[in-house]
């Protein structure tokens, strides 16, 4: 059981910082998913977890121990690559063990063991020239866990899976790696997967870490615009006011309606916000009333379970809504009247992009 920790740990190329000042703690036997848009870092961070690159700054600890400067095989650390870096003249199950030392009949059964989990036992004896995307990707994954090292890094490892079953080890892939007791680092572009598979999720946003935090956490309170963005399909709907109190009672002027946002605090924010509402939190009717925003439908989307309905406010203003497949809406080109509840509206600072804490309400949890 090894704790991975990073302390302030910065890397540049050239004029490009793509890791500015990292501090992230790991515990043993916890995942915690790297979530960002590509280009944010990290693949960067693995590396220099992995030995790959060194930090400019800062240091990295495994179970207390610095591993800067020390050389990968020696820091205890196992690896899945998003490239698959399997050895071309090796079978995939001389690819999985080897890493391993011990009884032939040992690394034998724990082969077979970790085949059979991750679903490639039937191909362990082609090259990989021979195995799908899908195949090389679970044979990377497979040879990161053999060896129960003190940290695991994951590179997207099912970015090339195929969706039925990206979606099965969704499932399976959290309770295969609580099994170990490694600190799990596992990268991807994917919130969804992010938000199934971790315990907690770090933010990564052109090399800095925005927001650390559970999974929930993080989509009900983002800490700013910019990860609010990066989670929900729809992404969230936001809208440029500024908030007014009077009486007691925090409102907002949307697209010409006003909207009561609930109780005003002793200090209530002042200067242009963003006020942010998902999708599935609007709901459409085709009254006028209180608190109500007229628009009118433009496109209906079916998608599975949902529909999704972009809306054109009053001001021109475009919005998604997500109601489900079997709620009544209107038809495109309709005049309709979009209402939410007041706690389930986010707001964040217009200047900094940040989520402005309002205590007397409770946010969407």
């Amino acid at each position: 059981m090894a704790r991975l920790e990073l302390h302030t740990v910065s890397k540049a190329f050239g004029t490009v910082l793509a890791a500015d000042r990292l501090s992230l703690a790991v515990e043993p036997g916890e995942i915690v998913a790297v979530f960002g848009p590509s280009g944010s870092g990290k693949t960067v961070l693995l590396r220099m977890i992995a030995g790959m690159f060194e930090p400019d700054e800062g240091d990295i600890l495994v179970g207390g121990r610095s591993v800067v400067g020390a050389p990968p095989e020696r820091r205890g650390i196992g690896m899945a690559f998003q490239n698959f870096a399997l050895f071309p003249h090796m079978t995939a199950r001389q690819n999985i063990a080897s890493g391993l030392r011990g009884r032939a009949a040992d690394v034998a059964a724990r082969v077979q063991a970790i085949s059979r989990l991750l679903k490639i036992e039937h191909v362990l004896d082609h090259t990989p020239r021979e195995l799908s995307n899908g195949q090389k990707q679970r044979t990377a994954l497979a040879r990161a866990l053999i060896g129960s090292p003190d940290v695991l890094l994951l590179d997207d490892p099912l970015r090339n899976v195929d969706a039925k079953l990206r979606y099965e080890m969704r499932l399976e892939l959290p309770n295969l790696l609580r099994r170990g007791s490694a600190s799990v680092l596992y990268v991807t572009q994917d919130y969804r997967e992010a938000m199934a598979i971790a315990d907690r999720i770090a933010v990564l946003i052109d090399g800095r870490l925005e927001q650390v935090a559970l999974p929930e956490e993080i989509y009900a309170r983002p800490a700013s615009v910019a990860v609010a963005r990066l989670f929900g399909d729809p992404s969230i709907n936001l809208a440029e006011v500024t908030l007014s109190a009077e009486h007691g009672a925090l409102s907002a002027l949307i697209s010409g309606a006003r909207v009561h946002l609930g109780a005003a605090g002793a200090e209530p924010p002042t200067g242009p916000c963003w006020l942010g509402v998902r999708p599935e939190h609007l709901t459409i009717s085709l009254s006028a009333s209180e608190d109500a925003i007229p628009g009118r439908i433009l496109a209906v989307t079916p998608i599975h379970e949902k529909a999704v309905l972009l809306l054109r406010l009053t001001d021109g203003t475009e919005w998604l809504a997500a109601l489900p497949s079997d709620a009544p809406y209107a038809a495109s080109d309709d005049t309709i009247f979009v209402r939410f509840a007041p706690e389930t509206a986010l707001l964040f600072d217009r200047s900094t992009g940040l989520r402005i804490a309002l205590s007397h309400r409770r946010q969407a949890a």
